[in-house]
């Protein structure tokens, strides 16, 4: 396996309710308590059985939501409106806030716990089906950018390859490009000025101990990348209890390489016992975020499991963002005919747009600068 390192229906219960025996009046040959009862019975048959968008019911004249709203309908209805709203166990439409299935399903609504629980069997497969295809839309929509993002100076995308020098700055926690970074150090060397962060300003640490001093203070500031980097340290030094610790938290936190780098520690079994439903939970929270590394990690689990299909949705979406090895693995694909000629010609389009994305008259004079010192 090719890992890029890393620190890496009803109840009938409820249809008796429904359809309970009540006083009828009478008003133009049809009863008004019968066009309550097959109003409740159609709202129940929807949200129980239908996903909004295929309910043959979505086109009612007046429908209830959960705020106790009508809206018409037709295709100006809101989408909310498209929420025909009751409970999937008991059937009530009373003016109620309805809670949505634990696992967020959005197919049903209950109006209370104890409903929930009684229709939980007769819901569980389907629930678990449309998890599972939310899960999926999520995970293969494509990022708008990498997790880098842009440089916070020359608003241009951050470069993803290996050769980049993207400098992260202990004062502020700022990712800064090479090239704002070599432009701002020749800048003060120019003018004999003091060395400063590019970003805040802050005088540069000229030690380590003014570093890690810097690090910790954001770390208790409960900064991710801080907490990221803190960890990762820890990583590096085989201290791999406090290392999952405060990756962890910097994964709860929000930070995207501290998700890639637990998927690494527990797919391979860095310092962690080994657990692939936890190494493929952080791949795929890494990779939504737009991680290109996790992403290809991804693809290479899909490839090795037998879903080659899925790798090459993965290894697409990681090249679009610039991901050179992720194009070897698509023209492997397109030989095999496990991609098609237009989707790695966009591919290819694609990444090369966002490799040039990332160039700079700034970047590329450092560039020269590095190459010269060699």
């Amino acid at each position: 396996m090719q890992i890029h390192e890393g620190i890496p229906g009803g109840n009938t219960e409820s249809q008796s309710i429904c359809q309970q025996g009540k006083e009828k009046e009478v008003l133009g040959g049809r009863d008004l308590v019968e066009d309550e009862v097959l109003h409740t019975y159609e709202c129940y048959i929807q949200t129980a059985f239908y996903p909004k968008s295929k309910s043959p019911y979505n086109n009612s004249s007046s429908m209830v939501i959960d705020d106790g709203q009508e809206s018409g309908s037709g295709n100006g209805a809101s989408e909310k409106a498209g929420e025909t709203l009751c409970c999937a166990s008991c059937g009530i439409v009373d003016d109620v806030k309805l809670m949505t299935c634990d696992a967020n399903c959005k197919l049903v609504r209950y109006c209370s716990i104890a409903c929930q629980r009684e229709h939980r069997p007769q819901h569980k497969e389907e629930c678990k089906k449309r998890v599972a295809e939310l899960r999926d839309e999520l995970l293969f929509a494509q990022p708008k950018s990498s997790h880098f993002g842009d440089c916070p100076i020359c608003f241009l995308p951050l470069a993803i390859n290996e050769r980049s020098r993207n400098v992260l700055m202990s004062c502020c926690s700022k990712l800064i490009c090479d090239g704002c970074f070599y432009a701002n150090k020749i800048r003060e060397l120019n003018a004999s000025l003091k060395r400063t962060c590019p970003f805040c300003r802050h005088s540069v640490p000229v030690t380590k101990i003014e570093a890690d001093a810097n690090v910790l203070k954001r770390v208790e500031a409960n900064d991710p990348v801080a907490t990221h980097f803190f960890g990762k340290r820890r990583y590096d030094e085989g201290d791999y209890g406090s290392a999952v610790e405060y990756l962890t938290k910097a994964a709860g936190l929000g930070d995207t390489d501290a998700h890639h780098q637990l998927s690494v520690m527990y797919l391979e079994g860095g310092g962690v016992e080994k657990d692939e439903k936890k190494a493929v939970y952080h791949a795929e929270e890494a990779a939504i975020a737009g991680h290109p590394l996790a992403r290809f990690n991804l693809g290479s689990i899909e490839w090795y499991s037998g879903s080659k299909e899925r790798a090459m949705k993965h290894y697409i979406i990681a090249a679009n963002h610039g991901h050179d090895k992720s194009v070897g693995k698509l023209k492997q694909g397109y030989l095999r005919g496990l991609v098609s000629k237009e989707d790695f010609a966009a591919a290819l389009r694609a990444h090369q747009a966002a490799v040039d994305a990332t160039k700079s008259p700034q970047r590329q004079r450092e560039a020269a600068a590095e190459l010269a010192k060699l």
